[in-house]
């Protein structure tokens, strides 16, 4: 396939993939040989006149990326690194999906040999991270998740009492009646903080955040209104079931990426990330460690033991990431 994006990109060929609820657009570029410009990524990404993504990952060896030398130096394993622009040019953060699909990538194009149950780390802004393959999946070590507006002990601890009512912020959405609780909640890499609020039913759900309600000048109010960006996420709790293997309980909800108040799309694999914890924190003592997160377009694992009530614990995204198109950009 071909198309004209009218940029930089031109003859170059991109891959389009889908993980963990996004779409991301590859480009395989091991030398960091491509002159990027923010101009370039925003016209491949446009859903109307170019290609369409919600960003751009160069996949690009440590070594050749300027600006990585320290970081090659201290992490010697991660071979490649994940060069991630959100659809507008911008950096981006780092985000389960883009880790997902730049594993994938490896494999596609055999820059990597990466056996079941085998790992790879991968260089990223916000740090290492690990994929480890199982399967036709891919799990992604996020790191831990915090609740920064969670009462702490002076030794620094998650105080546990039950003053504490899980949650920090009102939130007014359009679509939605009256003021929603909201918790919130960071993740390692991440340019926003999560705000988490909880829905009774899929009604509320597909009501909530119509489009433009949630970016720059929309009509979402947060109360207090917070220090910095905030990607805002809705979660339908579903219940629980059992691991077919272990006979585990596993938490099931329904989730959404509503928007992020710097305008440009959010990451749903954090959004679930987030959300897993979130649910966890409610949930509270005998909660499931596991969380089966339906998405838009699929659905995706997330280990959440240690979020919230016990700190320091990571957070481990499972989902599938598909190669599905290759462009060449004229």
């Amino acid at each position: 396939m071909t198309t004209s994006t009218r940029s930089g990109l031109a003859g170059h060929e991109l891959i389009k993939g889908r993980a963990a609820g996004d779409d991301l657009l590859m480009l395989v570029d091991p030398d960091c040989d491509v002159p990027l410009t923010a101009a370039d990524i925003a016209a491949a990404c446009d859903r109307r006149g170019g290609i369409g993504a919600s960003g751009l990952v160069r996949v690009v060896r440590t070594a050749s990326l300027p600006g990585a030398e320290r970081f090659a130096e201290a992490v010697p394993e991660a071979e490649w690194f994940m060069d991630h622009y959100s659809a507008d040019g911008t950096v981006a953060e780092t985000t389960p999906s883009a880790v997902l699909l730049l594993a994938q990538t490896l494999i596609a194009e055999s820059l990597a040999v990466i056996l079941e149950g085998a790992s790879v780390t991968i260089g990223t802004r916000g740090g290492a991270r690990t994929a480890t393959r199982i399967g036709d999946l891919w799990a992604v070590d996020m790191g831990p998740a915090r609740l920064p507006l969670r009462p702490e002990t002076p030794s620094g601890a998650a105080e546990a009492d039950d003053d504490w009512p899980g949650w920090d912020t009102a939130v007014v959405v359009p679509g939605l009646d009256g003021p929603r609780a909201g918790l919130s909640v960071t993740m390692p890499g991440a340019a926003d903080t999560h705000v988490v609020i909880a829905l009774a039913d899929a009604a509320e759900l597909d009501a909530a955040g119509p489009e433009g309600a949630i970016g720059p000048g929309g009509a979402v109010r947060y109360e207090p209104e917070p220090s910095g960006p905030v990607a805002l996420d809705a979660v339908v709790p579903l219940g629980e079931e059992a691991d077919p293997a272990s006979g585990e309980p596993i938490g099931v909800a329904r989730m959404r990426a509503l928007g992020r108040s710097a305008g440009d799309a959010p990451s749903t694999g954090m959004s679930c990330c987030a959300a897993a914890a979130a649910l966890r924190e409610w949930e509270g003592e005998g909660a499931p460690e596991s969380y089966r997160m339906l998405v838009p377009g699929g659905e995706v694992g997330v280990h959440a033991g240690g979020a919230g009530a016990a700190p320091g614990g990571s957070i481990i995204l499972t989902g599938l990431a598909s190669l599905i198109a290759r462009v060449t950009v004229l």
